[in-house]
């Protein structure tokens, strides 16, 4: 397996991703977009998840397409953002349709950001417009970092940020993920410049530097001793261009989680709302439809990881910021 030519969730062929960002309020929103409808799933790990249309990607359910999937700042407020993103895809003239009536269909996820120094008192929720913003500059090509949904992310000791990574797996089948890293847990080894995801780095895309010489398995701190209740809750999405049902998807989702658990430690935490949508473009058959599943399980876990670490090493320092930069810690002015 190697990156795509971008290493980008846009890899994936027809996909976009939007993103807005507001650097006074510090947060933001990140858009998913498909140039068509698109097989969709949700799987929620984390004990703190705030969600908007999930319901409907269970594979039981009448709607088996999504046009877009939203993952934004704000907690609750930022589920808002949605509802920016569906006026814009209506007024394209898309959605669902319900005999002469289009409604779009946008799942979306939040994360919490509210205590991260940015500006908060507002007398209008910002997240409809930031949505529609987000859609409105969907494009294949995008920033990392503090951007999107991921501009005033935080982990437990570093600012957060948005991330994403891509793969073609040998059977010529893309997988890619985004991902705005907000957790509680850390992504660096005990306080060490090398990310948890280190094993799985590619083309050193996030330093190189390999896993700590010292790391001691075990050693790491209390995680109950660092809880930080001003960012909680890791939102991503994975995406390939592979036929799957909507079954096919959810089982993608769940796996990619593996991924998340590599990166961040802990993960999944009760104070978190860690959660992975899947989407599927359908545009591949899968070449071997018994084992092929199980590949793209494993691509996406290994893409979700290597996002996540991509994502804090790209954050870029702002006034107010609670937590420095991976680059200001480690790397210096």
């Amino acid at each position: 397996m190697k990156p795509g030519k971008r290493n980008l969730i846009t890899d994936v062929p027809g996909l976009k991703v939007g993103n807005a960002s507001d650097d006074r309020l510090k947060s933001g929103v990140s858009v998913l977009l498909g140039d068509a409808p698109f097989t969709a799933a949700v799987h929620v790990m984390g004990g703190a998840p705030g969600t908007r249309e999930t319901d409907l990607l269970a594979p039981d359910r009448l709607v088996q397409e999504v046009d877009a999937l939203v993952l934004s700042g704000g907690s609750a407020f930022g589920l808002d953002a949605a509802s920016g993103v569906a006026d814009g895809l209506r007024a394209m003239g898309r959605g669902f349709a319900v005999g002469d009536a289009r409604v779009p269909i946008v799942p979306g996820a939040i994360l919490f950001d509210l205590l991260n120094g940015g500006d908060k008192a507002w007398a209008d929720n910002p997240y409809k417009p930031l949505g529609r913003a987000a859609l409105d500059a969907a494009g294949t090509a995008f920033a990392l970092g503090s951007t999107g949904a991921g501009c005033g992310a935080t982990t437990q000791d570093l600012k957060g940020g948005l991330g994403s990574a891509s793969v073609v797996m040998e059977n010529g089948i893309t997988v890619g993920a985004l991902v705005a890293v907000n957790a509680l847990g850390s992504v660096i080894q005990q306080g060490r410049p090398n990310f948890w995801a280190a094993p799985y780095e590619m083309d050193d895309e996030f330093g190189g530097l390999g896993m700590a010489a010292d790391w001691q398995p075990g050693h790491e701190p209390d995680p109950a001793a660092h809880v930080d209740t001003g960012g909680n809750t890791t939102i991503a999405i994975v995406a390939t261009d592979a036929r799957l049902t909507q079954a096919e998807a959810t089982r993608l989702a769940t796996a990619a989680h593996d991924g998340m658990a590599r990166a961040i430690v802990p993960s999944h935490t009760p104070f978190d709302g860690d959660l992975v949508f899947a989407a599927a473009t359908g545009a591949r058959p899968l070449p071997d439809p018994t084992w092929d599943p199980l590949r793209l399980g494993h691509a996406a876990a290994l893409c979700l990881a290597r996002a996540i670490a991509r994502g804090v090493h790209a954050a870029q320092p702002a006034p107010g910021d609670t937590h420095p930069t991976w680059q200001a810690r480690f790397r210096g002015p």
